[in-house]
């Protein structure tokens, strides 16, 4: 199957789901995972960290699966389209299947009018026009920026159409230069019609129209906005164009006539259909490229099509480029250009030139236009008008409305149902400008300002990732202690927690985007308690991504940090919130260590650790870090085989936030409750286990806790296998491991190989034991856990690596 098809049935499903279409990572994604890459050859591909790709792609498959009714992920995304279509379509339309070899370019059948190797690409936009025109529309604007293609469609529609002649003329760049419009009717008639002009306008279009009637005629009016004001109208020297428009117009002639323009046209006395021209897809420039023998290299092509919007001039002149400085390669041009995509000379002309007359005509939209470049458009693909108007902080809110009309009708936003982006050539232009001007510093505080009051309550992923942004802003300013601030702004959640917004992001599986933006700013900060709270979330960000003696380093100095400020305060007995705060700082930090000794199986310590955040804790206002400590000795005495002492330890915890809590509170501990869940498992108290582990599942789902989820299908797996329910135990191995892999959880995911080499060593299937096994030592070695892998190896028959 074609790659094309599956992007194009995945951006129908995403726009089902969320009522927007696929981004360019997104695309970026489908495509490279269709062909079976990883994550890690997407990010290098597209330029970005795999971090970034494993949080966009998670919540591109949550989406795709609510479409398609089945869970979706790297791994089953393929059967799950084959699947879909193949239900949905009858048999003789059900597209072939077949397997794109990785690293090769598989062209899709050339299109029907694909025999002008300038011509790519369109039939989509050729089915639109012939649409419009069999509804009767007479006057059709082809709308778009500059080099989308739009006079390139207009002159291959009227060659291909059945008109027997075709007018053309070309508005001059400048408007003193415009030809008037009635020594344009006076040519036609005379040239084209063999007719002579009457003395009057009136009369010559009076007789144009009757030759309109007569036989169909098509009509380009090519490069229209140099005759267009501010407002979209014809300029005063050249009104009498409406005249001629209304002849145009006119229903009952046979003529159609198509104009070109990066501008709207709004006369109101002219009925007028605008057909907006998307970008090419990256299939139409591989076939560009292909019919001029470059060589293709995928991923380099996905990535110069998405830096430039699909831009059919952008096409062409980077394959000149190609072809005449870098002798095709086209993996060395984009080395040498990725980062500066106006550096073709022409292609940066076009753009200046475009922003220079906005900046003419409307210099309030000019200034509103250049403001959005502060924006980044990643995580945050879209945005909303309110988002557009927080930057028109000197604007009157009576006039915000027209400025971001201005610019849709200029062709300067995207825009699809009341959300709207710049593309990232026109994204670069405005930084250009906004950069060196006096208003950089307020419109990225304005921005940051916007995003973080935009999010008041995180419920869902979208929440995080928008508040996040006000970050971005914060750095781009080299402000990083309002940086840091956006991080620590606790905010409430759906299951009662006030959590820091870091960690409500790495809770959510978004793990590496935080840890680079806490690894980004720490060196810059000079506040203590800035620094210490976020060096103790950064420990949990390593620990879960596997550098857990980074993560020990972490909480130890937090820890360092604590006591020593704890110390200086002994003498301001009246400062009981930085007394409470540094103290929780010590007992959280004290708790993550005995978490990470547990996951090193460095029992001993761990147990020591759990007793020293009881005693600290318990009786005071940090009692609920005593209670979650008792579930870890709970869970270290069950693998010391201290029965009776886990028994008294869980029964305890399981009434704390179970029993004692309210309801809506317990989610808080989902993390906790599924490690009970752990415990009682051990003890062989398998109901009691299983309620807790669907719990913490319940829990997990709704507030997007995917580290909690798939450690609770682990938990569950391993119940299932020591009930002899073989198959399920690996349908839920697979699932933990598919999310452990998103979330890059290396810790968790060496124990989930381990317990899936466990399953298949008892039902007799050695070889794939082995594969499971290997990759868990692999992973256990890359953490630097001894007791881990001598653990594997005293009890293992399945890995000849160690």
């Amino acid at each position: 199957m074609g790659v094309e098809i599956v992007l194009n049935l995945a951006d129908k499903l995403l726009f089902a789901a969320t009522g927007k279409p696929l981004n360019d990572l997104q695309r970026t994604i489908v495509d490279q995972v269709w062909q079976g890459r990883k994550y890690f050859e997407i990010a290098d591909a597209y330029g970005c960290t795999e971090g970034h790709v494993k949080d966009v792609a998670a919540e591109l498959w949550h989406q795709l699966s609510q479409s398609l009714g089945e869970k979706v992920g790297k791994h089953s995304f393929r059967t799950a389209v084959e699947r879909y279509l193949y239900a949905t379509l009858p048999p003789p339309l059900a597209p072939k299947l077949h397997q794109d070899k990785p690293g090769t370019t598989v062209a899709p059948p050339a299109p029907a009018t694909a025999n002008d190797p300038n011509f790519v690409g369109r039939d989509a936009a050729i089915a639109a026009i012939n649409t419009l025109v069999n509804q009767g529309h007479k006057l059709i604007v082809i709308q778009g920026e500059g080099g989308i293609g739009k006079t390139t469609l207009a002159q291959h529609y009227f060659q291909t159409q059945q008109f027997e002649v075709v007018l053309e003329l070309l508005m001059a760049q400048e408007p003193q230069d415009i030809v008037a419009v009635d020594r344009v009717v006076e040519e036609w008639l005379r040239q084209d019609f063999d007719t002579e002009p009457g003395r009057e306008f009136g009369v010559s279009l009076a007789r144009l129209k009757r030759q309109l009637h007569q036989r169909p005629i098509g009509i380009l009016i090519d490069n229209l906005e140099p005759a267009l004001d501010a407002a979209g109208k014809f300029i005063a020297p050249h009104s009498r164009y409406v005249e001629l428009m209304r002849v145009l117009a006119d229903r009952r002639i046979q003529s159609v006539t198509l104009m070109t323009s990066r501008d709207r046209l709004c006369e109101p006395s002219i009925p007028t259909e605008h057909f907006r021209l998307p970008g090419l897809t990256s299939a139409a420039w591989q076939d560009f490229y292909r019919l001029r023998g470059v060589a293709i290299h995928r991923p380099t092509l996905n990535a110069m099509h998405q830096a430039y919007g699909g831009n059919a001039k952008a096409m062409g002149l980077l394959c000149g480029a190609i072809q005449t400085d870098f002798e095709g390669d086209m993996v060395a041009y984009w080395q040498e250009f990725y980062d500066h995509p106006l550096g073709v000379t022409d292609l940066n002309n076009l753009v200046i030139s475009q922003v220079n007359r906005l900046a003419t005509l409307d210099p309030d939209a000019h200034r509103l236009f250049y403001r959005l470049g502060c924006y980044r458009y990643q995580a945050i693909a879209t945005l909303s008008k309110a988002a557009l108007f927080a930057l028109l902080w000197d604007v009157p809110s009576d006039k915000q409305r027209g400025l971001l009309t201005s610019l849709r009708n200029r062709s300067f936003v995207d825009f699809h149902k009341g959300e709207y982006w710049l593309h990232p050539v026109i994204r670069a232009a405005a930084i250009a400008r906004l950069r060196p001007s006096p208003d950089w510093i307020i419109t990225n505080r304005k921005a940051a300002e916007f995003w973080s009051t935009r999010v008041s309550r995180i419920t869902q992923r979208q929440d995080a990732l928008q508040a996040l942004e006000a970050y971005y802003h914060y750095c781009a300013i080299a402000d990083y202690e309002a940086a840091a601030a956006v991080l620590l702004q606790s905010r409430d959640n759906r299951w009662q927690q006030f959590l820091p917004l870091a960690s409500s992001l790495y809770r959510m599986g978004l793990v590496q985007p935080v840890l680079e933006a806490i690894a980004a700013i720490l060196d810059h900060l000079n506040n203590p308690q800035q620094t210490s709270e976020l060096q103790n979330i950064l420990g949990d960000l390593h620990w879960i991504t596997g550098q857990i003696h980074t993560a020990i380093a972490d909480q130890q100095h937090v820890i360092q940090t604590a006591q020593a400020c704890l110390q200086s305060l002994a003498d301001h007995p009246d400062n009981q919130r930085q007394h409470y705060y540094f103290r929780m700082l010590e007992v959280d930090s004290l708790l993550s260590l005995g978490l990470y000794h547990l996951d090193l199986w460095e029992l001993d310590t761990a147990a020591q650790l759990f007793n020293d955040v009881i005693d600290l804790a318990q009786g005071t206002r940090h009692y609920r870090w005593a209670e979650k400590a008792t579930v870890g000795l709970a869970l270290v005495k069950a693998y010391l085989r201290e029965t009776q002492m886990a028994l008294t330890l869980a029964a305890e915890a399981k009434h704390t936030f179970l029993s004692a809590a309210p309801p809506a509170q317990s989610g808080r501990f989902a993390y906790f409750i599924q490690r009970l869940g752990q415990t009682y498992a051990l003890l062989g108290e398998t109901s009691t286990s299983v309620e807790l582990y669907q719990t913490a599942i319940a829990f997990a789902e709704t507030s997007h806790y995917i580290q909690v989820k798939a450690n609770a299908l682990k938990g569950l797996a391993e119940i299932e296998r020591t009930q002899g329910q073989y198959q399920t135990a690996l349908a839920l191995h697979q699932q933990a491991i598919e999310l452990l892999e998103d979330i890059g959880a290396k810790c968790d995911l060496a124990d989930a190989y381990f317990q899936l080499a466990l399953t298949y060593q008892q039902i007799g299937q050695t070889d794939a034991a082995g594969k499971a096994g290997d990759r868990a030592i692999a992973l256990f070695t890359q953490i630097q856990a001894p007791a881990q892998l001598k653990r594997i190896q005293s009890g293992q028959h399945y890995s000849t690596t160690l």
